[in-house]
């Protein structure tokens, strides 16, 4: 198993060029077996849960071509309706595909998803949207099965909103007869981007990015190219490397206006941010203090970026208090920070963090995606050398972290197991 080994209490600084929204690409890749003809997508990142994607179109029939960020999709004949166990279990963005099987082909089986141990993230408002559009769905030996000859346009309702929930319920929308009105939707800038980009196809989408969206069925898509959204969860990722190192560090190809609130949080701690249309700007010479933050569906602050958050705080003046309004199970990168000596209290859904705290460098593990992310952060600022075991989490959703760092001036290598230390390129 890898792991990655950090020598901390260096401040980062340079340029970082932030790479494709994941969760942008996986419901565009999804989307593209609604069929049409050709799509290209540019600005696709490499990370385990694109290519995890690509294999599962593959085996769902569609010709699928990677050269570096660009992938070359053609859906036009699919030859098997059914996601496996296999690979569903190791992505819970492969649920992502039922709706756009079932609305083309009147059937899909998919594996019950699966990906990182963060909580509960039932499925059961996909279900029954698509019940509502007319489509006989049960559960099967841990299989979902829907069928129905074609989706009629509904009005759906969810109790939350839910961003896997409402991208699949719009791509199945493209297809359905009839029009359908998804009600308090996700508002996410992933499901905008999903969004242009089958409307760029033929589809007939409204309000992507408010509430309410609107769907009126077309009979069929075409091909389309589309360049994929800048990842702001790696933006804030890279950020708050530079806050926590109080370094200096300029993203560049960013969307800052997808990340008002973690900006205006990054201010609130005394962090120095610029801001110009694809880029920002973030000095941190100052002394950092203890915030309050509140985690909340887009355009709240994003659960993806409570773990960094949390590292950031132990090194801020006072008290700090983090809730956790999105997923129960989401403080499990508290206790690996404790073992680097971080002063922190976790009440139910709330972590409260004592600072400023100088960390040492220790033997930790990572959970899921975003804590290793965390557990990265609290190691480049800590004394002495952390080692982080289980980061394949990283490679879900990060393309080349420790080469980026590496280049913003860290000391950061990745070895294989069974291996001398050894820089991974």
């Amino acid at each position: 198993m890898d792991r990655t080994v950090i020598t901390g209490g260096k401040p980062l600084r340079g340029e970082v060029q932030i790479g494709g929204a994941k969760n942008a690409a996986l419901p565009i890749l999804a989307s593209t077996i609604l069929g049409g003809g050709e799509c290209v997508i540019t600005n696709v990142p490499r990370v385990v849960d694109v290519v995890t994607m690509g294999k599962l179109l593959g085996i769902l029939g569609a010709k699928v071509h990677y050269e570096g960020n660009r992938a070359v999709i053609n859906a036009a004949v699919i030859t098997s309706t059914q996601a496996p166990y296999d690979l569903v279990k190791t992505m819970r963005a492969s649920v992502l595909v039922l709706g756009p099987l079932l609305a083309r082909w009147g059937e899909a089986t998919v594996s019950m998803p699966g990906g990182c141990a963060i909580g509960s993230r039932p499925v059961n408002l996909h279900l029954a949207g698509l019940a509502k559009m007319g489509a006989d769905v049960s559960m099967e030996h841990g299989y979902i099965r829907a069928k129905a000859k074609r989706l009629i346009g509904a009005q759906i309702y969810c109790d939350t909103p839910t961003v896997t929930g409402t991208e699949n319920l719009m791509m199945a929308a493209s297809l359905a007869q009839g029009t359908t009105v998804i009600e308090n939707a996700a508002k996410e800038p992933e499901i905008v981007d999903l969004a242009n980009f089958l409307m760029k196809r033929g589809a007939r989408i409204d309000g992507a990015g408010s509430d309410v969206i609107t769907v009126e069925g077309v009979r069929e898509l075409h091909g389309s190219d589309h360049d994929v959204i800048p990842d702001r969860i790696e933006a804030g990722t890279y950020l708050v490397a530079g806050a926590i190192t109080r370094g200096a560090v300029t993203l560049n190809r960013c969307r800052p206006n997808h990340m008002d609130a973690l900006l205006m949080k990054l201010r609130e701690a005394g962090v120095e941010i610029q801001v110009d249309k694809e880029q920002i700007h973030l000095n941190a010479g100052s002394p950092l203090k203890g915030i309050d933050i509140r985690t909340l569906p887009y355009p709240g602050f994003p659960t993806d970026m409570q773990a960094q958050m949390v590292a950031l705080m132990t090194s801020a003046e006072g008290t700090s208090v983090i809730t956790e309004t999105v997923f129960e199970s989401r403080f499990m990168h508290v206790e690996e920070l404790r073992r680097m000596g971080a002063d922190i209290k976790v009440e139910g859904n709330r972590a409260v963090v004592t600072g400023p705290t100088r960390l040492a460098g220790a033997p930790v593990m990572a959970s899921d995606l975003r804590a290793s992310a965390g557990l990265v952060l609290a190691g480049l600022a800590a004394e002495g050398t952390t080692e982080i075991l289980r980061v394949y989490h990283l490679d879900r959703g990060y393309e080349r972290m420790e080469e980026k760092l590496r280049g913003l001036g860290a000391t950061i290598t990745r070895h294989k197991e069974g291996t001398a230390p050894a820089e991974i390129h």
